[in-house]
């Protein structure tokens, strides 16, 4: 992302947590250095590598006035609030903006960016984001309901996972190869990336990853905290979560998080 907007000619200046340098990006020594541009744009894994970077260190207190933070983190929506007051007090303009997409997406500068918040802070980072975003999306004016619609979209794919498995463990004990069921699904009823993409891992047996299983079910997690906060029961949701810490449980966490479905086909013989 940081690429894509430095080859599209901005200025950009950037702090990595974990090291690191980018091309055509200039390396900062500290966060706060970062929040001193126009717009800032964060990805940074959960909820408490947020706060602790950029709340409870004070780096927020210190940006630059007028500056618009984009939060693009896959984060709960009860701390998206958290941060919607907490900018509002530092006197600086925040946008959710959570993306869909792997890494060859993102190097494409053709994610889909989840863009929710104040309809002025959202037109002044719309530039950015048409850079890193292949389609911005508008979610509305509440900065929190564009993490409440990433997080349906995630739940969702770990459910197209776990349904992709059981129809191999079906179709495979009754003869047909996954190859050719996974070619019948894709050409009638399900053709979207989600399959695409997940349909070949399983078919290949290769689950390096592209997005962790402990990445997955933190975001399961978030889907099952969003839904006790609103009072609504989500029972499919309540059983990929507990498939997706077995999976994690017998050893493939730093898999990619289709690996659910390699733990579904062995495990069926059980």
């Amino acid at each position: 992302m940081a690429r894509n907007l430095a080859h599209a000619g901005h200025d950009v200046k950037a702090w990595n947590r974990s090291g690191g340098t980018v091309d055509g990006v200039t390396t900062v020594a500290s966060p706060v250095e970062a929040f001193r541009g126009d717009a800032v744009l964060t990805m940074l894994s959960d909820d408490d590598a947020i706060r602790s970077t950029l709340i409870d260190s004070g780096v927020l207190a210190q940006a630059k006035p007028g500056l618009v933070h984009v939060v693009t983190s896959t984060i709960s929506v009860a701390f998206a609030r958290e941060l919607v007051a907490a900018h509002e007090s530092a006197r600086v303009g925040y946008v959710s903006a959570p993306v869909l997409g792997r890494p060859d997406v993102a190097a494409k500068g053709a994610l889909n960016v989840l863009a929710g918040g104040p309809p002025d802070a959202v037109a002044k980072v719309r530039p950015l984001l048409d850079v890193i975003g292949g389609r911005v999306w508008d979610m509305g004016v509440q900065a929190p309901t564009a993490n409440a619609a990433k997080i349906a979209c995630n739940m969702m794919i770990t459910m197209a996972i776990e349904a992709m498995a059981e129809a191999v463990v079906l179709t495979e004990a009754n003869g047909l190869p996954r190859e050719r069921f996974f070619d019948l699904i894709l050409n009638t009823l399900f053709g979207s990336r989600s399959y695409q993409v997940y349909s070949a891992n399983i078919a290949k047996g290769d689950y390096e990853p592209g997005f962790k299983a402990t990445l997955g079910i933190k975001d399961l997690r978030l889907a099952a905290q969003a839904a006790e906060e609103a009072g609504r029961a989500l029972p499919l949701l309540a059983a990929v979560y507990a498939r997706m810490a077995e999976t994690i449980d017998a050893g493939m966490g730093d898999r990619d998080w289709s690996a659910m479905a390699k733990f579904t086909i062995e495990s069926s013989d059980s």
